[in-house]
């Protein structure tokens, strides 16, 4: 009753939710490999960061959100489904820095993810809308509908709204998501880039502004305007009508009418229109008419299907590619595919769009299928049978291997798009995989821990068709380190081991999963490592592709010699010259830090030398010299040295001139980057002159006339330890 539930709206029948009347809402993201794909040269998955990120800055505080992602962590698998934000008021930056991090890789097991986020709002006992944003076909759950009826009957006021992210070419997602929707009585969006996806999501997730309930009009009970045209499936009006039928309550008000359309005036009240076209068939409508305001009834016949032939053989090797030729009505949408009546779904299928003959993958099971050409994705106007026999597949490998090695495996099979060989174990995700587009042979590495393993060629990434049993034997690791190890030290570590992608070599500390420093083994071997910097037992790691440690190896980080020779004490901002005993390592360092408080004020790198020149500090005081190894961490060494104050005195000779130069004469410790600069008191220089161009030496004179002065700077961070009043006067 489309037509009463509208003219209540018109009257102010029906109220809005109050805030507190809203329900929990979860948001459900596809993080599946495919989000990796491109719209106009941008990855899916970015795209939609950058929407929910815009989306949510604003998001009220005060309403519950949370957060569920699939296919973020592992490939292959259909339980890969987690709740990262629980529903709560002010999680929008949370969910915005969780989709940040979010790494597409996995399934889409759509139904499932959305029955996992009713759980979570439990919706059995409250209201909840869970909110799907997906960019493919589901690939785990057979009945995305039935799951919806189930959870619309189980739930208090639940909701699914769904929104299909670059999913117009894929009619079989469009139907499960509009089934998902509409089964729980939520909205079904489609999004073709990133503006229509902000839209999308903007309309289901933020809640409208509630406007002020409109007064209620003044009903009139009258004659009305009635206009009733009757239109096709395509939106196009019938050429005529043989006779319209208005019946109420009471019976039949108005009969003999023809054309279309026709113009009535009606009493208000419920009525029924029933048209009858020129063939004899029929059609109505419900409708209500509430006040004298002019209203449309349109009234839809069926509109007659076309005709189409298909052109296939008998039979097909399974997972080839089919050259389909067909006629038909070409309309947008139509497919040509096959179907499996035994699991009641479209296997795989192409647009007929594309050309006739249409080149449409074969499923990779043996069996008997149909073969099929559905009108606008919707009618099947033509069917025959087709029966899919078993295709040539192998996988040559060796029957054994080494932990962690690479094995080259020669693969024959479909070589369809995303077809890959995997290794793992029955039952569970692959450890490693090869597209076959990467080559024949493809070169997978192997587990590390022994046992039986399969490999497996898996079918457009959906389905295995065909595995063989290959056995991990016990690989070889191990670690050769120098017979003494100082704190600091940088030391050579041979290895032996796997030698795959992303291996590396690791010190930290004893049983544990931190690390000091590292280095990956196409380093070289053997690697360099840089001990800790404090005495202890620590261990060496092999980690296998930067996940799995494979063997660990307990070392002794010893105490060393160092010691440090400087002068007693040195001038603020002073260079001295500190010499060492000591590792020299790379990156090592020696720095001036405060008595009694950790870490350096100012330092210098070995590699300046023995000595090395250190510059000290700009303030004066008890200080040590300390040597520092490069690893990190505290130092090493220290012996004391005073920083004490150091004095000067300047003077100027003759007249100072707007934009000419004065003579300085100065007495001061004559560092390197000391100079005499000239300014307005209680502001920086404005013009300067090293002191190392002479004694005196000339000082241009700032441009403006004024009252300036002349300064004695140490040369670091604008220190000065001198000054004297200059007056300058215009030229």
């Amino acid at each position: 009753m489309r037509f009463a539930a509208a003219a209540c709206l018109a009257l102010g029948l029906a109220l809005p939710l109050s805030a507190q009347e809203r329900p929990n809402t979860i948001l459900v993201m596809d993080a599946s490999g495919s989000m990796w794909g491109q719209i106009d040269g941008v990855n899916k998955i970015v795209i939609a960061r950058e929407v929910i990120a815009g989306i949510l800055a604003d998001f009220p505080s005060d309403e519950n959100l949370g957060l569920t992602v699939y296919g973020h962590r592992t490939r292959g698998d259909c339980t890969d489904i987690e709740t990262v934000i629980a529903p709560a008021p002010g999680t929008a930056q949370a969910i915005i820095d969780a989709v940040n991090t979010i790494n597409p890789r996995g399934m889409t097991p759509m139904t499932d993810s959305v029955i996992a986020a009713a759980e979570a709002l439990r919706y059995t006992e409250q209201a909840a809308t869970v909110i799907l944003v997906s960019d493919g076909i589901e690939t785990c759950s057979p009945d995305p509908c039935a799951a919806a009826r189930a959870l619309e009957e189980a739930g208090i006021g639940f909701t699914a709204h769904v929104v299909g992210f670059d999913v117009g070419s894929e009619p079989e997602a469009l139907a499960q998501m509009q089934c998902l929707a509409a089964e729980t009585g939520g909205q079904f969006l489609t999004a073709a880039n990133a503006e229509e996806l902000n839209l999308a999501i903007e309309s289901v997730l933020v809640a409208p502004v509630e406007p002020e309930p409109a007064p209620e009009p003044e009903i009139v009970i009258g004659p009305v305007q009635f206009a009733a045209i009757v239109r096709s499936d395509a939106g196009t009006p019938l050429a005529d009508v043989a006779g319209w039928v208005v019946t109420g309550p009471d019976g039949v008000v108005t009969e003999g009418l023809t054309g279309n359309p026709v113009d009535v005036d009606l009493a208000v009240g419920t009525y029924t229109v029933t048209a009858t076209d020129q063939t004899g068939g029929t059609a109505s409508a419900d409708f209500s008419v509430l006040n004298d305001q002019p209203m449309v009834v349109t009234v839809e016949f069926a509109l007659a299907t076309p005709e189409a032939t298909l052109d296939a053989p008998d039979s097909v090797p399974a997972g080839t590619t089919l050259s389909v030729g067909w006629t038909g009505p070409d309309d947008q949408f139509d497919t040509i595919g096959f179907y499996d009546p035994a699991a009641d779904r479209y296997v795989s299928y192409d647009y007929a769009d594309k050309g006739s003959p249409l080149p449409v993958i074969v499923p990779a099971e043996v069996g008997t299928y149909e073969l099929q050409y559905r009108w606008r994705d919707a009618v099947v106007i033509a069917s025959r049978p087709i029966t899919v026999t078993d295709s040539a597949l192998v996988l040559v490998a060796p029957d054994s291997a080494p932990g962690g090695t690479t094995v080259m495996v020669e693969w024959k099979g479909p070589d369809q798009p995303n077809d890959n060989i995997q290794v793992g174990l029955p039952g569970e995700g692959p450890f490693d995989y090869r597209y076959t587009t990467d080559g024949n042979p493809v070169a997978l590495v192997m587990p590390w821990e022994a046992g039986t393993y399969e490999l497996r060629y898996q079918f457009q990434d959906r389905e295995t068709i065909l595995t063989r049993p290959i056995t991990i034997t016990p690989g070889e690791v191990s670690l050769t380190v120098p017979a003494k190890m100082g704190i600091g030290a940088t030391i050579a570590v041979g290895w032996t081991g796997p030698n795959a992608t992303y291996d590396n070599i690791q010190v930290g500390s004893v049983g544990g999963s931190d690390y000091f420093d590292y280095a990956y083994v196409t380093d070289g071997n053997p690697v360099q490592l840089i001990m800790p910097s404090v005495a202890g037992d620590y261990e060496l790691r092999y980690h296998f592709r930067d996940s799995t440690t494979i063997h660990r190896q307990t070392i002794t980080v010893t105490e060393i010699s160092v010691s440090l020779t400087g002068p007693a004490s040195a001038g603020i901002g002073a260079t001295v010259d500190v010499g060492w005993d000591g590792p020299g390592n790379e990156n090592d360092f020696i720095g001036v830090g405060r008595v009694g408080q950790p870490g350096y004020i100012t330092y210098e790198y070995l590699t300046r030398g023995n000595p090395t020149p250190v510059p000290m500090p700009m303030e004066p005081g008890a200080y040590e010299l300390r040597y520092f190894p490069g690893g990190g961490g505290d130092a090493i060494s220290a012996t004391p040295i005073a920083v004490e104050p150091v004095s000067a005195t300047l003077s100027v000779t003759g007249p100072a001139v707007a934009g000419r130069t004065v003579e300085v004469t100065w007495d001061g410790p004559a560092y390197d980057a000391a100079f005499i600069g000239i300014g307005r008191p209680g502001e920086t220089y404005q013009t300067y002159a090293y002191i190392n161009q002479g004694n005196p030496v000339a000082v241009t004179v700032p441009s403006e006339p004024g009252t300036y002065e002349v300064r004695f700077y140490l040369g670091r961070e604008d220190v000065f330890v001198a000054t004297i009043p200059l007056e300058v006067r215009g030229k």
